[in-house]
């Protein structure tokens, strides 16, 4: 008997046929849904790190030199002319300036006859009250005695007593004006003059600054006419506002930057002036500023050619740390009372609520709320929601 194998071709060719239209349809269903499926919104995005951290109040100075001496004339001379220039070293005790009596002028007698009348008007104005101190202190007198007899009243006394002490003092103004006119009467005339120093000497050792008077020539009491200082022990003066003022204090780190050296200077915060004025800023607005004195506390010879009245960038230092967490200032923002920032996990943006300390420019102290390594959206735009897929921008 013969055995017969029956083949179910057909069979086989159905499953086959199911399983390529399955597939099929399932590449259908995919390709569906990547068609209606959002795009990922492109954003700007940055990590959050640890490092250090500084709030900073910037303001510009000038520089100036910590101990400056202006020379004066101490009296009424004539100079030789002053060799000295502008940045010439000196040494304490060095002759700078050469002083003789002063020279004999030509006489006005324009001038002579106006100080003559000077003095006759003073003399007159003397006499004049004398006689009225003398009226005045025999009035008191009488005054006295009429109280003493119960004869006046105390009130009478008061006036009697000021009246007295206005003319004295009107006395003492008429001898003082009488002597200033004989005075200059015979400084016209051509009185002796008074012996003068010789010579002027440096204060202190350092440079010429600033030469006021050059030329030789009479010169009068009190008329500037060099200024030295050292130029190693600088100084700089800022003006902050008011509201940053507060935030520093006497003895604070400053940075001294964008003085023309290859790197920033260190300062230390001196003083603080305790009152406040009023500067019209460059847009014509009013400001309230507050001067502050920084010392240069970094060696001279690193700001060799750093003189006096240079400008630099004073940058304060309010508050810094050495290793915080620290995150873009751009990637925080208010929601309601609180704070927070859009974290990329997987894809997608995540809401968190964050808690931050100091704010510096770019950057934001984290207190908590993020973690180190934790990438975060920075200025988020209104499409970017929590759970919505994004990508970063290339």
């Amino acid at each position: 008997m013969t055995n017969v194998v029956a083949i179910r071709m057909p069979r086989i060719k159905m499953t086959k046929k199911r399983a390529i239209l399955g597939g099929l349809g399932l590449l259908v269903l995919v390709a569906l849904v990547l068609l209606f499926m959002p795009e990922r919104i492109p954003v700007e995005t940055a990590a959050v790190t640890r490092g250090p951290l500084q709030v900073l109040v910037d303001e510009e100075g000038e520089t100036r030199v910590l101990d400056e001496y202006v020379v004066t004339a101490p009296v009424a001379a004539y100079i030789r002319r002053i060799q000295l220039e502008p940045g010439d070293p000196v040494e304490a005790g060095q002759v700078i300036v050469r002083l003789e009596p002063p020279r004999d002028q030509i006489p006005d007698p324009r001038a002579r006859a106006e100080l003559e009348a000077r003095v006759e008007t003073a003399r007159a104005q003397l006499a004049e009250a004398e006689v009225t101190a003398a009226t005045a202190t025999a009035e008191l007198e009488r005054i006295e005695r009429l109280v003493a007899a119960e004869a006046a009243t105390p009130r009478a006394l008061e006036t009697a007593t000021a009246e007295a002490a206005r003319a004295m003092a009107a006395l003492e103004a008429a001898r003082a004006e009488l002597e200033a006119a004989e005075a200059a009467l015979q400084t016209a005339a051509g009185a002796p003059a008074l012996p003068v120093a010789d010579e002027l000497r440096a204060p202190a050792s350092g440079r010429v600054l600033v030469v006021h008077r050059r030329s030789e020539g009479q010169v009068t009491p009190g008329e500037p006419l060099l200024e030295v200082g050292d130029t190693e022990r600088l100084e700089v003066a800022s003006e902050v506002l008011s509201q940053d003022a507060v935030r520093i204090r006497p003895g604070a780190r400053v940075v001294l930057d964008e003085w023309g050296g290859q790197r920033p200077l260190e300062g230390r915060v001196r003083q603080l002036d305790p009152r406040g004025f009023t500067r019209v800023s460059a847009l014509g607005v009013e400001e309230r500023r507050v001067r502050v004195l920084v010392d240069v506390v970094s060696p001279p010879a690193e700001y060799a050619g750093l003189g006096a009245g240079y400008q630099v960038l004073a940058r304060f230092v309010v508050w810094e740390h050495p290793a915080t967490l620290r995150a873009p200032t751009g990637a925080i923002f208010r929601r309601g009372d609180a704070w927070a920032a859009f974290v990329i996990e997987g894809g997608r943006a995540r809401l968190r609520d964050v808690v931050i300390g100091e704010e510096a420019g770019l950057a934001v102290q984290v207190l908590s709320g993020l973690e180190e390594g934790d990438v975060v959206i920075v200025h988020p735009g209104n499409e970017v929601e929590h759970g919505v897929r994004v990508r970063p921008r290339e």
